[in-house]
């Protein structure tokens, strides 16, 4: 059936979501640092056997132009035509408790009405919470933990797990007017976003998605199987260290960036984890010089893979 908004269509499996549970989202298509929504997008396809139970409308939503379709043609033919897609599913995680996953492209169009759909299934299933992850580029170093601000009117989470509180204007991202009208209602949410080092954003970082996991599961209680994504995580950052290691330039740089996130996280009067003193950092530019030739590396090997 179709809805009345228009903008999204129920599947046969809608009739089987069961009441209160908790909503966990991450939509591509803005600032996804280290590629964490992207390989946590992938990685839920893999394991969480997620099944759809609305269908949002591309022609109302989507840009084709800006996020083309992608087709398959075999020597004179076309043989298949897969646009994206924006898709709430009913899903399970490691031991099969049940919970809504919103996966897919961040609208570019009519943001007030799918925040209000999406309100309106959040009210028509009655989620307990909601749960969503991102991730920024920031000048901290790969050699410490990734570290996450926390958003949202989870207090405990706010104040157990983010490390960064700042007071600042950005670009919203979609479900940052979600999170608001949410809010709004008096509705349980929790944004998550990662600090990424910049030096490293546009890359797959698997640490970045490992951490993204943790911190759903801390959120909502759910269990996700992330041991393959840790010993990922460990041969990249290996593989980073040894380009570190042979180039005096860059590690100094990483050094004063090592210094900098130290001294905040031990509480030294600095005026944020990204600069010293002066307001002072790295330039992005000078580390993803020296990163290049391991980036070439990498890339060479996932092809030999």
């Amino acid at each position: 059936m179709r809805e009345p908004e228009g903008l999204y269509e129920l599947t046969p499996a809608a009739e089987d979501v069961p009441l209160g549970l908790p909503l966990v989202a991450g939509l591509t298509g803005f600032a996804d640092a280290g590629g964490t929504v992207a390989q946590l997008t992938e990685y839920f396809e893999r394991t969480v056997a997620p099944v759809p139970v609305a269908v949002f409308d591309n022609d109302r939503l989507l840009d084709y132009r800006a996020r083309r379709p992608v087709i398959e043609f075999e020597e004179d033919h076309i043989t298949s035509f897969t646009p994206a897609r924006l898709v709430l599913s009913l899903a399970k995680d490691e031991i099969g408790r049940p919970f809504l996953l919103l996966t897919g492209y961040e609208p570019d169009f009519g943001w007030e009405g799918f925040t209000a759909a999406l309100l309106g299934l959040v009210e028509r299933w009655g989620v307990s919470s909601t749960t969503w992850v991102q991730s920024v580029p920031m000048p901290v170093p790969h050699t410490r933990p990734l570290q996450v601000t926390v958003g949202g009117t989870r207090q405990d989470l706010i104040d157990s797990m983010s490390a960064w509180r700042p007071t600042t204007r950005v670009p919203a991202n979609v479900l940052h007017l979600v999170e608001f009208r949410l809010a709004e209602q008096g509705h349980e949410v929790a944004e998550f976003v990662l600090l990424v080092p910049h030096y490293l954003a546009d890359t797959e970082l698997p640490a970045a998605a490992a951490k993204g996991l943790e911190a759903v599961s801390a959120a909502t209680g759910l269990l996700f199987p992330i041991d393959a994504l840790r010993d990922a995580s460990r041969d990249f950052l290996a593989r980073v260290d040894e380009q570190v290691g042979g180039n005096e330039e860059l590690g100094g740089l990483v050094r004063a960036l090592e210094e900098r996130h130290d001294a905040y996280m031990a509480g030294n009067p600095v005026r944020s984890p990204l600069t010293d003193d002066e307001g002072e950092v790295p330039s992005a530019d000078e580390l993803a010089a020296e990163l290049e030739k391991f980036l070439a590396i990498r890339r060479s090997h996932d092809e030999e893979a």
